[in-house]
This record gives structure tokens, sequence and C-alpha cells, in this order.
């Protein structure tokens, strides 16, 4: 097999080992990791296959697992539909990995808030699971989790093992649901509820573009400092190589100089939120 470092920009095939289905719109791609193919939680890779064009995925395995890499798809479109139509054993084609994920050396000894909205569980999983590897690295950790409704929670049996872990899980769901006996009302509506050491806090935030605005507000009511608040512009990507533009804002190109930013870096860029 190709060396997945030998060009960012030369697609490499890879042979699915499993195609686990995770809820109505999305699956779980699971291939061997190519050799070479080093990541940081946070980054993305392009998804390909012939005929059918490619697309931007984030990597939802942590770092940490050596032999396989996961990738969590959401069926939206012509491509995505195909690629859920995969199975064991079928091939797809990769490029990179590309991006600027999660600096977690510059969270160490630090408690960290993962705030995520809908699918934006999935480049937060990477970081997550690579943070418990190294579960003595860290202070507290904390999840909040918003999705529309219980039938759209992503990876339910390892949001138990991460309570288990010390990791205090809080769910919501955004409208009442029969038999839901959790908390109602978007993810910031978790936010008052949870302790934050203004000092020694750091939050990654990933989920859907309209969130991030009311979230950033209600950090900012805890005095959560910018150059502390994490954010993953991914869903603004397109080509992977800053050549389409669809991902520009303003000077900066998403895919290539993100799709991870403090806030600090782009509260001067009013397209960015």
């Amino acid at each position: 097999m190709q060396r997945a470092d030998a060009h960012p920009y030369m697609p490499q095939p890879v042979r699915l080992e499993r195609v686990e289905r995770l809820t109505e719109k999305e699956s779980l791609f699971v291939f061997p990791r190519p050799q070479g193919f080093g990541f940081t939680p946070g980054q993305f890779i392009m998804v390909g296959l012939a005929g059918y064009g490619e697309a931007p995925i984030s990597i939802s395995s942590p770092p940490s697992e050596k032999d396989m890499v996961e990738l969590c798809i959401r069926r939206v479109g012509s491509l995505t539909t195909i690629l859920h139509k995969l199975r064991a054993g079928d091939t797809i084609w990769i490029r990179g990995p590309f991006g600027r994920g999660f600096p977690t050396e510059r969270m160490h000894g630090k408690d960290i808030l993962f705030i995520a909205g809908g699918i934006g569980l999935v480049p937060l999983r990477s970081l997550i699971k690579e943070v418990l590897a190294e579960r003595e690295d860290y202070g507290r950790l904390t999840l909040l989790y918003g999705v529309k409704s219980p039938k759209e929670i992503l990876f339910e049996e390892e949001l138990e093992l991460w309570q288990k872990a010390g990791v205090d899980v809080r769910l919501t769901i955004d409208r009442a649901y029969p038999g839901w006996k959790g908390n109602v009302g978007v993810v910031t509506t978790l936010i008052p509820q949870v302790d934050i050491d203004e000092d020694n806090s750091v939050c990654c935030i990933v989920g859907p573009p309209v969130m991030y605005k009311y979230v950033i507000l209600s950090l900012g009511n805890r005095s959560v400092r910018g150059e502390d608040i994490y954010l993953s512009l991914e869903r603004k990507m397109k080509c992977g190589m800053g050549k389409c533009g669809h991902c520009q804002i303003n000077s900066i190109y998403t895919c290539e100089e993100g799709p991870v930013f403090t806030l600090q870096e782009i509260r001067h860029l009013p397209e960015a939120i």
C-alpha cells in the first residue's frame, strides 16, 4: 500500500473493514490505518469514489488507535448516498489528512469543556478519546451534547463509557419527546448547569454554524477568554486544497488554516460565525 504521507494530494485506495449503521442518517466506516498516516484530532480527509467525486470528512477515531481509522458519515447528498450503500470489502479513495486540528498539548493540565451539536460530536469524538487515552494529563472533563431528538444521539454506548471514565456527560434535546426524562432545550441551556474554572478551562466547540454565536455569548457570560475557546469550522470546507474558494473567509482559507481556530483568531472576521 502506498504511504499516506507520500503526497497529500495523491489519492490512495483503502478497503473497508466494517460499515456500521448508527442512526437513520449516519453510518460508521472503518478501514485499516495506512502506513505513515498521522493526524491530530479535528483534522479531515477527502473521501471519494470514482465517478461520484469526493468530500471532506472529519476523522472520528483518535490518533492513539494505531490499527484502524473511523469515519462517521451523514447521508446528505449524491456522494454520501452512494457511500452508504457500500459494505465491508468495498474500496474508497482517500487524500490527506489536511488542516489544523485541536492543539492537545496546549490543553495539558486544564479542564476541558466539550460542546457538541448534532453531528459535531464526530470530530469531538476523536479529541475526547485521545484525551481519555492520556487522562492523567488533563483536569476535569465535561461534555455538553445537544440533538434534535433521542433518535439522533450518536455513539450512545460510548457516551456511557465516557461517563464511567470520569467525563461529566450531559445531554439535551431541542423539544420534548415521549419517554425523554433528560434536559429539553438547545445546548446552551446546559452551560449554566456546569461549573467552569474560568482561569483553567478550555472549551472545544463543534456543531452547526447557527449554534456558535449563542454558545460563544453564553461562554462570554462565564468570562471564558477567546484564546481558550476552540471552534471547528469544518462545515465550510469543499476541496481541501485551498483552490475552490468555497471555504474562504475574508483572507483565510478554512481548509488550510483551520478547520480549528481559537475565537481570538477569528473574532475580527464577520463571516466566520
